[in-house]
């Protein structure tokens, strides 16, 4: 190997990411000198492997570790510290990787080996996770196409190349619509009702945007389309039709000029459904569920139908009660209520009906309180602690922090890093875990896993901390409970640990799961301190926060269940032949599935990265798929009682012994089943979700 490619920080191969050395020049090169060093790895891999533990799993994991912590790498960068240059270098080394990806995942001399080591006498001797393991094996290279030959061989791999370009474009295109919008205000009645947090904000957007002199109380404001922007302007802003004019860009980014998404939309599902019937499914979504859970899509079908059918009506009465609020304050509108009115209209009720509003909470939830609390709730019921980490592991921006995790005597079991802010130039929306280091035992070490933790929410403004909505306070719960999952797993065999190997609709399980003890009394009077004062969250106001829990509830989940029929439909009835456009499929869904018809020029589909460029493709039903094991799981500490906490820590300890330990080394039913004696009923979901009485 040259002096260069060992100064290349792409190429170490192992332990925590340099991001203090790595440059975009780094990539190409790094990339392609990998690639090389891979596939000569992976040919000598065929020509010696044996159908052995050690003779094929082994070996072939090290190769996949090898690419995983490289290109995982470039794609965490792609999403916190996105840039042209960084895209071209991604573009450019795409298709070498997707090609030597499909090589791997083809491969015939492995795939008989997996084979033979299942009929093996070996077999017996193995652990549950190891045979998960090589059961996933076998089912993956099936997927990935081993059995084609000749001309489907060929097409099949063109398709995978097409659809790792067009789910980039895709992206990247979302990314950047995102980012052309922006609406500066400049007068009082521009900016009326708008809360101090947000003017601040837009202050700061501003001064980014070129406006130096710009400040919170004299402007100019700039208001984007980036979430912690364009959420609370749609909840306070008293001028409808700016509202009208941001709701409009935002439903129809991504679907006009260069950055149109139609079209990738149109060849994304065309494609996906040919690969799929080269692999002998007759659809995508039946493709999908080869990996997952749910058995068929009428299982689907079902569950999205149960809760249309529980949410619908309840949906109605809630436009009902927006409708006549805004009547009786006198509202033009009233009678006319849209997409544009209905998240004011609903935080004037909240405000009234409640005396709640986020601007009210956002002092009781600065950050570092919050990850306080948070961490407390942990050690009290999983018997962890953590400690912050800062300054031992190189980080790819000033705002992110590292932390370490010790078990019960204080040993380390796992870090993670966190980058909570949002930064629409460079970072995409939403919030998300991924793994940076699986734990694995390597030569009788164990490797301790590291997860990269990414929100979103508001930054710090004018010498204040980051003050969270409520949300946001959930988001990071949810995101930490994802981590959880991956940290504390007891899996020594990589492939099956952490979020390893788990069936994408389980995965959610334990992030929604901790979503629900930011409504426990104990755990939010923890976390809510008011960052001047010190002071805890009022007794009133953590009773209007459970009472208005289930407000709009109908709504939320209709919008979901609208979402993730619309995914299954594309995937699974809809043919590009077939008579009906893919507008046409979004509106029939909508209309079955929303008490509002979307707009003519909706276009929320060119935006819907979940299923274009994510991994939800015909899986969207995911979240309420898991929230039924979730909601379900939370119970048993109901049961148990949340205000007993010995009870509540042996309930803690079993579900991380069992949902967090176990990783994807069991099938996710028999790991629920671990832990909570049974199946799972629907039942908690729907008394969580205010649709049944408690």
């Amino acid at each position: 190997m040259t002096a260069t490619i060992v100064q290349n920080p792409l190429l170490i191969g192992a332990g925590l990411p340099p991001f203090h050395s790595i440059e975009t020049a780094h990539i190409v090169p790094g990339i392609t000198a990998l690639l090389d060093n891979l596939a000569a790895d992976l040919e000598a891999l065929e020509s010696t492997v044996l159908p052995t533990w050690a003779g094929l799993v082994e070996p072939l994991t090290q190769i996949e570790e090898r690419l995983g912590w490289s290109w995982g790498i470039v794609g965490h960068l792609m999403g916190v510290k996105n840039s042209p240059e960084l895209r071209a270098a991604y573009e450019e080394v795409q298709p070498a990787l997707v090609q030597f990806a499909t090589r791997l995942g083809q491969s015939k001399p492995l795939y008989e080996a997996f084979k033979a080591l299942r009929a093996s006498a070996e077999w017996d001797s193995f652990a549950p996770a190891q045979r998960r393991i090589v059961e996933s094996s076998i089912r993956e290279a099936e997927l990935s196409g081993v059995g084609l030959e000749g001309a489907e061989k060929e097409r099949f791999n063109q398709i995978q190349q097409a659809l790792a370009e067009l789910t980039t474009k895709f992206a990247n295109n979302v990314l950047d619509a995102t980012k052309a919008f922006s609406l500066t205000l400049t007068t009082a009645e521009d900016i009326a009702g708008l809360p101090p947090s947000l003017l601040a904000l837009a202050a700061q957007a501003a001064r980014d945007a070129g406006n130096a002199d710009a400040t919170q109380a004299a402007g100019p404001w700039r208001i984007t389309l980036d979430y912690p922007s364009y959420g609370p302007f749609m909840q306070h802003s008293h001028r409808r039709d700016l509202r009208e004019k941001l709701y409009r860009a935002f439903v129809t980014r991504a679907s006009e000029g260069d950055l149109d998404n139609s079209a990738s939309i149109d060849k994304i599902l065309a494609l996906r459904h040919e690969m799929a019937n080269l692999l002998g499914y007759d659809t995508y979504a039946n493709l999908s569920l080869a990996r997952k859970m749910a058995p068929t899509v009428e299982a689907i079908d079902k569950l999205m139908d149960e809760l249309r059918v529980a949410s619908y009506d309840t949906a109605v009465k809630e436009l009902e009660e927006l409708q006549a609020f805004a009547n009786a304050k006198g509202a033009p509108e009233a009678d006319s209520l849209t997409h544009w009115d209905t998240a004011f209209w609903a935080e004037r009720i909240r405000e009234e009906k409640y005396g709640l509003n986020d601007e009210e909470l956002r002092p009781y939830f600065p950050l570092p309180q919050v990850l306080d609390g948070l961490f407390a709730l942990a050690h009290r019921i999983f018997d962890i602690t953590i400690a912050p980490a800062d300054g031992e592991a190189p980080v790819w921006h000033p705002d992110v922090r590292y932390f370490q995790v010790l078990n019960g005597s204080g040993d380390p079991m796992a870090h993670f890093y966190l980058d909570p802010y949002s930064r629409p130039a460079e970072k995409r929306g939403g919030a998300w875990m991924d793994d940076c280091i699986n734990r694995g035992k390597l030569n009788g070490q164990v490797r301790l896993p590291v997860a990269y933790l990414v929100c979103n929410q508001s930054p710090p403004v004018d010498g204040k901390p980051s003050l969270m909505t409520f949300r946001d306070v959930e988001t990071l719960f949810h995101e930490f409970g994802h981590g959880l999952q991956h940290m504390l797993t007891q899996v020594d065999y990589t492939g099956a640990a952490g979020i390893n190997n788990v069936e994408w609709d389980a995965v959610e399980l334990p992030s929604q799961f901790m979503e629900n003890w930011c409504y426990h009394r104990e755990t939010l009077l923890t976390l809510a301190r008011h960052y001047q004062t010190g002071e805890p969250l009022p007794e009133d106001l953590y009773q209007k926060i459970v009472a208005a829990r289930t407000f709009m509830t109908g709504s939320a989940i209709l919008r979901q269940v609208r979402f993730g029929w619309t995914d299954i439909e594309l995937h699974h009835r809809y043919r590009p032949d077939g008579g009906e456009t893919i507008a046409e499929v979004n509106r029939r869904i909508a209309e079955q599935s929303s008490v509002l018809n979307p707009l003519p020029e909706d276009a929320f589909l060119c935006a819907f990265t979940h299923i274009f460029a994510g991994g939800y493709a015909a899986g969207y039903y995911s979240y309420f798929w898991a929230e039924v094991l979730s909601a379900d799981a939370f119970a048993a500490f109901e049961e148990a009682g949340l205000d007993d906490e010995t009870a509540l820590a042996e309930t803690g300890h079993r579900f991380r012994d069992t949902v967090l330990a176990l990783g994807g080394s069991r099938h996710p039913m028999d790991v629920f089943k671990a832990f909570r004696g049974r199946k799972p009923s629907t039942q908690a979901l729907l008394r969580h979700r205010g649709l049944v009485a408690a």
